[in-house]
């Protein structure tokens, strides 16, 4: 991810400060974009790596909400939640909820630049994480469905005669089975395919 893609999404119903806000964040390598809803961030988010500025208290969709619907889309967006003095617990439970960090209204503008500089590096790492999941998922559906059998029964430590016990086709086959596995998963070890299983989720 390179700064020129990274962007800065700020989710904040006051006009001013989304103005104070893209002002100051231009003195940065990063992109802006201001949104003056939750909603209409969702309705035109397009999957970019960045991180978010994020208003806690807002009408028809707050912080927390927009944080669980997030959860729900796969957008794994650091988020920095943005609190007046009265909305600390809301903030505290947005940190609960995987928020990067909180900063309360007013802020010193160069601790603001600080955590979003922390906030671009935490979401390099997450952008490419999603990329290597996908990459990883992309290669599992090329397996067939006997195919997928045989792999769970791998990994969960089975010789290939036992699989072949289990699933009544014989030890060659099996092999075989194995073997394309092996080479459409593009693993280079059983360790290596075991690992691919767990970051599955299967």
């Amino acid at each position: 991810m390179t700064n020129s893609q990274a962007t800065v999404f700020i989710i904040d119903d006051d006009a001013d400060f989304r103005d104070s806000m893209q002002w100051l964040l231009e003195s940065t390598p990063y992109n802006v974009e201001s949104f003056a809803s939750a909603q209409l961030f969702l309705d035109q988010y397009d999957g970019r790596s960045g991180c978010m500025l994020l208003d806690v208290r807002m009408p028809e969709i707050n912080g927390l909400a927009l944080q669980q619907l997030m959860l729900e889309r796969d957008i794994r967006l650091p988020v920095i939640i943005i609190t007046g003095h009265g909305d600390v617990p809301m903030a505290v439970n947005a940190m609960k909820n995987g928020a990067l960090d909180f900063l309360e209204k007013p802020f010193d503008d160069e601790v603001l630049l600080r955590l979003v500089d922390k906030a671009m590096a935490e979401a390099g790492k997450r952008f490419s994480e999603q990329n290597e999941q996908r990459e990883l998922l992309d290669l599992y559906e090329t397996l067939s469905r006997r195919e997928r059998e045989v792999m769970q029964l791998v990994v969960t430590g089975n010789s290939n005669r036992e699989i072949a016990e289990t699933l009544g086709i014989s030890p060659k086959t099996v092999e075989v089975h194995r073997s394309r596995v092996m080479s459409k998963m593009r693993a280079e070890s059983l360790a290596q395919l075991v690992q691919m299983h767990s970051r599955l989720e299967l």
